[in-house]
């Protein structure tokens, strides 16, 4: 084991967030909730991500752009898991949206975490803005931008590469496509020309890379490489991670848990209980932790109001006595 990598920490990050993903799912399906789409089965690499961004306000720390699936990329970077349940369930205390979007669409501006949408892929060329104002500004802060293989067939990924490749203007832009090989129902071979989303970098110039996204340390790994040249170079990179789908695609292909897919957590638990850094019973332990706090976390919830009909305006006038976004 690496020493260097705190493999004991990004394990508990890494339930954590599982365990917030499946009460969200036990939310739903219990009725209590409407809608859930979220990312089991990305944890490893998510976590280390979250715990290796440069988290702040401003441009000279990074700017993060994530997708609906980048619950665990949060919880790293200290989320807490009644942001979640606050979400789920559509209620006005959800910091994020107060109670107007889908669960695990995050936004929280103290942090520089942009607003993620539901439309796939616009995230790639919004991310080009964040990083051609540290490029201007000649910050230290990167930007970093996430989403699936599927969306990498749309033009905002495209832009992405073409308009962070430009000789002379290069743009301090980590691209992050976490594969998971599906897109909703679609099976990606049956869909990408390409071996490798990575290789489509190569046409632009820029560095590529692929890592296995189930493995915490080689992820732990590829992430610290890939930040590094990004913020040293100033020069866009372009990282594929390859990932599970642990609970289909969302809600709508019922949210039930995946046999036939890797679970890394699995594999970092039977590496850490291999090389005796836990043991089964801590490991227990861990889980049980993580129950108790998301089942308190629901109980709080329950008490929380849902948004008013009127607060519908909220945020969307200038000139509204509630737009001010920094009450976010």
């Amino acid at each position: 084991m690496n020493e260097k990598i705190p493999l004991k920490k990004i394990h508990e990050l890494m339930v954590k967030s599982r365990v917030l993903e499946e009460r969200l799912i036990k939310i739903y399906k219990s009725g209590e909730g409407f809608f859930w789409i979220g990312g089991p089965g990305q944890e490893a690499f998510d976590v280390c991500l979250g715990l290796q961004l440069k988290k702040g306000r401003g441009n000279q720390f990074d700017w993060f752009h994530g997708h609906y699936r980048s619950t665990p990329v949060l919880v790293a970077m200290g989320m807490e898991m009644i942001e979640g349940v606050r979400m789920m369930k559509n209620l006005a205390t959800d910091r994020s949206s107060h109670g107007r979007n889908f669960c695990n669409h995050y936004g929280f501006p103290e942090w520089n975490v942009a607003p993620i949408s539901s439309p796939i892929e616009v995230q790639y060329s919004i991310a080009i803005g964040t990083a051609w104002a540290q490029r201007a500004e000649k910050t230290q802060g990167i930007t970093v931008v996430t989403g699936g293989d599927a969306g990498t067939a749309e033009g905002d990924f495209a832009s992405c590469l073409v308009w962070s490749s430009r000789p002379g203007s290069e743009l301090p832009l980590l691209i992050l496509v976490e594969d998971n090989r599906w897109g909703i129902s679609t099976a990606a071979e049956t869909q990408h020309g390409d071996k490798h989303i990575a290789d489509r970098g190569k046409a632009f110039g820029m560095k590529t890379m692929i890592v296995d996204g189930n493995n915490a340390e080689e992820s732990w790994n590829a992430i610290a490489e890939a930040v590094d040249y990004v913020r040293t170079k100033r020069k866009p990179l372009l990282l594929q991670a390859n990932v599970s789908r642990l609970y289909g695609h969302s809600s709508a292909s019922g949210a039930s848990f995946v046999t036939n897919e890797t679970d890394p957590i699995k594999i970092l638990e039977d590496q850490l209980m291999k090389e005796k850094i836990l043991t089964e019973k801590q490991i227990k332990a861990i889980w049980e932790k993580f129950q108790e706090s998301s089942m308190n976390a629901l109980n709080l919830a329950r008490t929380e109001p849902q948004p008013t009909a009127e607060s519908v305006w909220d945020y969307v006038y200038a000139g509204n006595e509630n737009a001010d976004w920094r009450k976010f």
